[in-house]
């Protein structure tokens, strides 16, 4: 057996969303419709501020969705899944008019991906990201101390990277005293932990993991440093390795797990797009949002 009593094909399987449902491209075609509306609508409204850089690399943009009921001042930051290997921030601003609505900013990360990008990279970038909206949260109009993250999958996996950082690292001094956290609460769905059996399987090829990065970027293999709520949930048709995973973390944090019924790998994330739903009614009630 080659991991947890998996041969290579069931291991493959397991850690392959995609064999839980029939066809994938109609997801990802949900995600490029829903956000294109949503992009629009923001655009048409001058509710949108695309395409800002929070680095020297020519990935490292974000989009800042910006309140058009009220204003919160609360951010809710979304990282994109797509096994680091794929998708974009232009495909991930699907839920940004729900919070907008809310009276909420919502931004979108981009990031570099695998192959031209490693795991390092990756996490530095998004790292980076956070740092540079909390500098700038006085001029763009919403309360560094209000910063909420959420992500899906390799988002997820992301997103808990997020608290096993040392964010002084990243601020300048003036700003770092005293600020251990930037993140106030996260919602981490369908996410992946332990990134060992990833670095067993064909996901591997683009990302060329080694011993050390399994080690360094595996939140179940570290302690969190910083604390702050968090939800964990995934969808009931999924496979049992991710639903393993997130039963594995949420033990370590001694958090609740939730799974969310008639969703798979794919849509439970975008009911973050519908304020009826349980999982946006969660994040909603952690940021403290009417």
């Amino acid at each position: 057996m080659l991991y947890r009593n998996y041969d290579l094909k069931n291991l493959e399987r397991e850690y392959s969303p995609s064999s839980c449902i029939d066809d994938i491209s109609v997801y990802l075609n949900q995600y490029v419709e829903r956000s294109h509306k949503a992009t629009q609508l923001a655009e048409q409204q001058g509710s949108v501020l695309k395409n800002l850089s929070y680095g020297d690399n020519a990935d490292e943009l974000l989009d800042l969705f910006l309140p058009t009921d009220g204003n919160t001042q609360k951010l809710q930051v979304y990282i994109h899944g797509g096994y680091w290997q794929e998708l974009s921030k232009d495909e991930s601003s699907f839920a940004a008019t729900n919070f907008q609505r809310h009276g909420c900013y919502f931004a979108v990360i981009n990031y570099s991906l695998a192959p031209n990008a490693t795991m390092t990279e990756i996490v530095e970038q998004n790292r980076r990201a956070l740092a540079w909206l909390f500098e700038n949260a006085q001029r763009l109009g919403f309360d560094c101390n209000e910063i909420y993250l959420s992500g899906s999958s390799a988002g997820a996996h992301l997103a808990m990277m997020m608290l096993q950082t040392h964010w002084p690292d990243y601020l300048n001094s003036a700003q770092a005293m005293g600020k251990s956290n930037l993140v106030k609460g996260v919602c981490a769905v369908s996410g992946i932990y332990d990134i060992e059996p990833i670095a067993l399987t064909y996901i591997n090829e683009p990302l060329q993991l080694s011993t050390e990065d399994i080690e360094n970027f595996s939140p179940l293999r570290h302690d969190v440093i910083n604390h702050c709520p968090i939800i964990l949930a995934y969808g009931e048709h999924e496979t049992a390795e991710f639903k393993r995973q997130t039963a594995a973390i949420s033990a370590l944090l001694l958090e609740d797990v939730f799974e969310i019924p008639e969703r798979n790998h794919f849509d439970v994330i975008v009911d973050l797009a519908d304020d009826d739903s349980w999982l946006c009614q969660q994040v909603f009630q952690q940021m403290a949002v009417v």
